[in-house]
């Protein structure tokens, strides 16, 4: 291997199969949070904030974070990267609160609101962003990274509308098939955002990765990552489709202001 120089540009690559992995959890844990968004609010139109919790834990924390944690570790360069497990664990609290809070204030009332879609939009899709880079900054690496603000822009653009998109399909599609394929979307919504983000940076080689030993790594997070959130996903699906939270939902009619 040709020995790396201190200010080379380093040249990253993806691996195929957790590239794949990124967006089969981010469908599923989206199709889960659609399921669970039309189980939000009770027929007394009140809402059911453990069912908020599962919507969020599966759209923000499987959907959203899984996807860019796995994504982070299909992305390869030829020094080994490590991730700091404080700023790990606070990005991932930071996507599940912002989604709960983004879908409770597009429907956590009897009607879907307007204002509230587009105010939910705005914060979740600035949360997904501000997670992102959180988790590129917890990389800990023998390089540094230099960002193109014109990509970086963009990735922002496209988080905010994949969020407006995520929760007006959360609230406006009631049939499986259509969920399935509202999924589908957001799933491809969610990952170019990622892939977006991540080709905004560039690496450049520094002498020696700095210190942490809050830090963590392997070659097989990956997996595990994935089939912990599966689980999770499998848990919540069986919860919300069981007795104990299976309340009618409220029918709904979009508001227009």
């Amino acid at each position: 291997m040709t020995p790396l120089v201190v200010g080379q540009l380093l040249s990253p690559e993806y691996s195929p199969g957790l590239v794949a992995l990124s967006f089969l959890i981010s469908f599923a844990g989206s199709l889960v949070a659609l399921i669970c968004a039309g189980r939000m609010v009770g027929a007394d139109g009140k809402p059911n904030l453990a069912v908020v919790a599962c919507a969020a834990v599966a759209l923000g924390g499987i959907g959203i974070w899984s996807m860019h944690f796995i994504g982070m570790l299909a992305y390869r360069l030829p020094v080994g990267i490590s991730y700091n497990v404080p700023l790990t664990v606070v990005s991932l609290v930071a996507a599940i609160l912002i989604s709960g809070i983004a879908l409770y204030m597009a429907g956590g009332r009897r009607k879907f609101s307007r204002a509230g879609w587009l105010a939910g939009s705005l914060l979740a899709g600035l949360g997904v962003c501000v997670m992102h880079y959180m988790g590129m900054f917890a990389m800990n690496m023998r390089a540094s990274m230099d960002f193109d603000p014109t990509i970086a822009a963009l990735s922002v653009a496209i988080a905010i509308t994949a969020a407006g998109a995520a929760l007006w399909l959360a609230f406006n599609l009631r049939r499986l098939t259509h969920q399935i394929a509202a999924a589908a979307v957001m799933g491809v919504a969610v990952c170019t955002m990622h892939y977006v983000g991540m080709s905004a940076a560039s690496m450049i080689c520094i002498a020696a990765a700095p210190t942490d030993a809050l830090a963590i790594g392997g070659n097989y997070m990956g997996l595990t990552v994935f089939g912990t959130a599966g689980a999770v996903l499998i848990f919540i699906y069986w919860v919300i489709t069981g007795t104990s939270m299976d309340a009618p939902a409220a029918p709904r009619r979009v508001r227009t202001s």
